[in-house]
Order: structure tokens, then sequence, then C-alpha cells
């Protein structure tokens, strides 16, 4: 909203309104606020969590310090959606097709989390929303962001290819270039096929139409949008799944949110994509401020929510976190880093999967179910082994920090 009011006082010549068209700015603002909303705007709204009684029911699993946290106020998700949207509604690009769709996962993927856990809180029934909805809700949220990032006109990328590079129907020549002292002549084109970034592979590119062999893209939507679906209920899972120690999903998701923020930034910025040999996604520089708001979020809301815990997120804000993540990489074209990015959701949903799985098997085929962990997800089998809490939260999060830069890196690793 600003940034309109901004935009019509520097066409008046107002001095300094200028600065709402620097990126930077507006994501160093946006930043600050969010961090003025998490902090501030925050203890008030534990306050009245705690007044309404709106406290964390825990069930004894035998693990060190968790009676203690019986009581501690829940749905502090309210706290970082609040902290992401006031921040992108002041200072993003409103009519922005990416903003657009990151507001609309946010609200969406923190109403479904709100549902659950008011169920949980005020009809005291411990399994809250049933998962056969919040999987409905998922699936929404992934078929709306695949329509839009797969019909919508305003989301096209800018692909560097050699100068005689042959275009097909859906792409257009932007400009030549010549890089004069490796001798290469190459070409930007236009286009709006579906291609991403695959790590690690000369070319980085990957376009999901090759698969179906759709070039004219008319029916590549049945493959895309399937796994936008797939990847929204993935990570989403993944952060819910995480969220069991204080400040592990947290202190993650902002670890994960400042590298989206320099992928995002190279992206959307024409001489960065080029020198670093990467797709240029035209008007995707909003994200930035969007993500520096998530970021601002999560570091905020770590303020109250570090251990000790005075307040937990619930899973208001652990499934839009989740969410938020990975609507946020298939936008810049980088969902297939997420195994990478998102190691640490990755491996305890993993680990999960495998426990149960093994269990199954292994009372199926022997009378007797056995584990392959102490507990799952793998954050409860370092307490069983004894390890503090806050000691395997650091840990986690200096994985966190390495994966983080593994993913960067792959910017330029071919």
């Amino acid at each position: 909203m600003l940034y309109y009011l901004f935009d019509y006082l520097d066409k008046m010549n107002v001095p300094g309104a200028g600065l709402f068209h620097y990126i930077s700015f507006r994501a160093a603002m946006a930043l600050i606020t969010s961090l003025i909303v998490s902090i501030f705007f925050g203890k008030k709204i534990i306050g009245a969590l705690r007044r309404q009684q709106i406290g964390e029911t825990v069930r004894d699993l035998g693990l060190a310090g968790q009676i203690e946290k019986s009581g501690t106020p829940t749905m502090g998700g309210i706290i970082i959606l609040s902290a992401i949207l006031i921040p992108t509604i002041l200072f993003a690009k409103l009519h922005n097709v990416y903003v657009i769709t990151m507001l609309l996962s946010t609200v969406w993927l923190g109403i479904i989390g709100f549902l659950d856990d008011y169920i949980k809180v005020f009809k005291k029934n411990k399994e809250g929303l049933k998962g056969k909805f919040k999987v409905v809700g998922q699936i929404g949220v992934g078929l709306i962001v695949g329509c839009i990032l797969y019909f919508s006109d305003n989301v096209v990328v800018h692909k560097r290819v050699p100068a005689d590079y042959q275009l097909k129907a859906d792409e257009q020549f932007v400009s030549q270039h010549h890089i004069q002292n490796e001798g290469e002549n190459f070409k930007w084109i236009r286009t709006d096929d579906m291609t991403t970034t695959i790590p690690f592979i000369k070319g980085n590119e990957f376009n999901y139409n090759w698969l179906i062999g759709d070039w004219q893209k008319s029916y590549g939507w049945m493959l895309f949008i399937p796994i936008v679906i797939f990847i929204v209920i993935a990570v989403s899972n993944g952060a819910n799944m995480t969220d069991g120690l204080d400040g592990l999903a947290t202190g993650t998701s902002a670890i994960i949110g400042i590298a989206l923020a320099v992928l995002a930034y190279v992206s959307s910025h024409a001489k960065f994509a080029d020198y670093l040999n990467v797709m240029y996604i035209p008007n995707a520089e909003e994200l930035v401020i969007f993500i520096s708001a998530f970021v601002g979020a999560c570091i905020g809301f770590l303020w109250y929510n570090s251990f000790p815990a005075q307040v937990f997120m619930g899973d208001t804000g652990s499934l839009a976190l989740g969410g938020i993540i990975a609507v946020f990489a298939i936008s810049i074209r980088k969902e297939l880093l997420i195994p990478v990015l998102c190691g640490i959701f990755l491996i305890e949903n993993l680990s999960v999967m495998l426990q149960v799985g093994y269990f199954k098997l292994t009372k199926k085929r022997f009378g007797e179910g056995r584990r392959i962990f102490l507990m799952a997800p793998l954050h409860h089998h370092y307490q069983k082994k004894g390890l503090h809490e806050a000691k395997i939260v650091s840990r986690f999060w200096i994985v966190a920090i390495l994966l983080a830069v593994v993913t960067i890196v792959t910017l330029k690793l071919r």
C-alpha cells in the first residue's frame, strides 16, 4: 500500500519518496517492520492467549522437560502470520502475481492450521482437524498455486541460450550478448514454459514439458500441478513434524528463508542472473519483500519461542511455514533444490515414515513391532539419548546453515 502512495509522491517530486522504488530499501523496511510486529505486538498476543487459557496439552512421552511445557500458550502462529502479512501489504506491489500467490497461500494455510488448533484447544479434541481435511486444504493450495504459475501470462522467465539456438513456438528473442574474454556468443529469450533449476547438472535447467513432450504447453498442467501439490503437502507436513522442540522449526525456517531471499534476489536481478548464468525471472523481485518479512517474523517469534519457550506456534504456524517455503521455492523455479535446502524437514519426515513402516513390517513378520529410532521424529530420538533440548536445536540449526550454503553454491556448481 505504501508503495503506491510514495510512487505518487515521487511523481509529485517529493524529496525522498523515490526510495520506495528500491527493492533493498523496501526489503529492509519489511524486515524491520516484521521484527517490530512479532516482538512488540507478539508480547501482547501471548498475554491475550494466556488470559484465554489457550495452553498446550502435553502427552507424557517420557521426554525430559516435557511436563513443564504443559499449559504454555499455543496458536502463536498468529504472531508469525501477522508479522508476514502486515509488512508485505505495506511495502510490496500488491498487483504483482507472485505477491498475490504468496499472500493467498499464507492466509489459506494459516486458516487450516488455525482450525486444527481451535479444535484441539476449544473443542478439547486432541486429534484436531482430521487429516483428510488438512490434506484437502493443502491440495487446494497446490491446485491454485499450480494454476496461477502455469496459466498466468505474467509468469515468464528469461533464459540464456547459445546464439544459434532455434526458438520454439512459445519463445521470444530478448537480446544478444558476447563475452569477449571467453569468446562466447549467447542470447536471452523470453518463455512461459515450466523450466526449473536442477542442481549439480550442466545447463542447470530442467523443463517439465520434456517429460511428456508438451512443447506447446497445452496439457503439461496435468504433470506440473500434481507436482506442485505434492511439494506443498510434503514441505508443509515436514515443517509440522519439525515443530517439536523449542525454536527448532522457527530457527530452521528462518535459515531457509535467508537462503530463499538470496536465490530470489539473484533470479530477479538481470545482471546477477546474467553473471551467474541462471534464469532471470521478471517481476519476481517483489518476492524479496515477502521473504524478508518471513525471515523477520521467524526471528522475532524466536524471541519468545527459544528455550524455554513462552509460546508455541501450533499448527497455525508450522503448516503455514512449510507451505510458504514450498510455494516460494516453486515461484522462483528452485523447487528441485528443496530436498537439499529443506533437508531438516525431509529427514524429520523420513524418520517418521521409516519408523512407522519398519514397525508395521516387523510386527507382521515377527509378531512384534520393532523400531529403528528410540522415538520419531528424529529430534525426539536424540532427546531419548539424553541430549539437552537446546543442544539438539543448536546442532540442527548448524546442519540447516550448511544445507543452505550448499543450496546457494549450486548456482555455480554444475
